[in-house]
């Protein structure tokens, strides 16, 4: 039995524990060892092929990866799935770089998945990529994942009990559900289209939700004192707007051909049945403590800022996507519209 090659492309967060983790997989089949693991990254040279994950209860595996390179035909053109751990406004220049280096045809076509969809994977796929490339895309991302030394170490903080893909393009649906489950040791279901992972309400409405209650009053010269926990320090306030802004994202999910249920509201999803008990809810999740506001030192003290990636993804590449859906089928949010604007507006002026 041959391994599996997988390419894992980018060296963020997400692309250090993914990689790492399936690196580490093991088979009792002595003429299989796992999987065939490649990282596509911009900066070979600072990685180490072994790489120590820190897994939630303290304990570390040490897995070795097959090749580690800048070049992507080198990185894709043997390989049987494509996973981009990417945020979204280097996803389009990924699949072009890609797209003339993948298998075709015959049942033997190179899956191309996404870790994040919720910034367009697939509509930017269905554009670029040819059309009998298999796709896949994660609801939620499968680990929430944070690099300690770049290139060598990184920590898996959590994952999930459950995750829901959705894969287009391909009759091998159930054989690539099986594949996905294998890699990330999770059990994982079939979600009916698409739109299941593109329109969420995970980080492209959580992420904007606290940002705009830290900072909706901020201007140029205010300097604070501290820098706030992002969950820890979780406000009612916050926790509303999370949920005005799902209320109004259920609300698009009904005009959809989308599968009632699919997307479980935040209250739903958290265990939660007010704004008071989700905020409770978000400050008690264990794989999200020690997380930090984006802020920047300046002299006097600490300001938001602009240029984190919870701003230059959530809001371009999240939140503006579903509302700009929303407007597409005539379904007012007015809450999300201001949200967003708020966003844009700042990643603007900080340009």
């Amino acid at each position: 039995m041959n391994k599996i090659k997988i390419c894992i492309i980018g060296g963020g967060n997400l692309g250090h524990v993914m990689s790492g983790f399936i690196a580490s997989h093991k088979t009792d089949n002595a003429a299989n060892q796992g999987f065939d693991v490649t990282l596509l990254t911009r900066h070979p040279e600072q990685w180490s092929r072994q790489l120590v994950i820190e897994m939630p209860d303290g304990k570390e595996i040490k897995p070795t990866l097959d090749h580690i390179t800048s070049n992507p035909q080198k990185a894709v053109e043997d390989a049987d799935l494509v996973l981009l751990c990417l945020p979204g406004f280097a996803i389009r220049d990924a699949l072009l770089s890609i797209r003339d280096h993948l298998r075709h045809g015959n049942n033997n076509s190179t899956v191309v998945g996404s870790v994040v969809c919720s910034s367009g994977f697939f509509l930017q796929a269905f554009d670029i990529l040819p059309t009998d490339t298999p796709l896949f895309g994660f609801q939620r991302v499968p680990f929430i994942a944070r690099i300690q030394e770049y290139g060598h170490r990184a920590w898996l903080k959590g994952g999930r009990e459950h995750l829901y893909v959705a894969i287009e393009q391909t009759e091998r649906k159930e054989e690539l559900r099986q594949l996905l489950e294998m890699l990330t040791k999770t059990p994982t279901s079939l979600l009916d289209n698409y739109y299941e992972v593109t329109l969420t309400n995970s980080n492209p409405l959580l992420h904007p939700s606290r940002l705009y209650s830290l900072w909706k009053d901020w201007k140029p010269g205010d300097v604070y004192s501290r820098v706030p926990f992002f969950y820890e320090e979780w406000t009612e306030e916050a926790a509303q707007f999370y949920i005005s802004m799902d209320n109004e994202l259920q609300t698009l999910l009904e005009h959809l051909a989308v599968r009632k249920g699919s997307i479980p509201t935040v209250l739903d999803y958290y265990e939660s049945t007010d704004a008071s008990s989700l905020a409770s809810k978000l400050r008690s999740i264990k794989a999200f403590k020690g997380i930090m506001a984006p802020m920047k030192a300046v002299e006097g003290g600490f300001v938001p800022d602009f240029t984190d990636r919870y701003f230059s993804e959530d809001f371009p590449y999240g939140l503006s996507f579903a509302c700009r859906i929303a407007k597409e089928h005539g379904i007012e949010t007015p809450v999300m519209d201001k949200i967003c604007q708020w966003g844009m507006d700042k990643i603007e002026n900080t340009l």
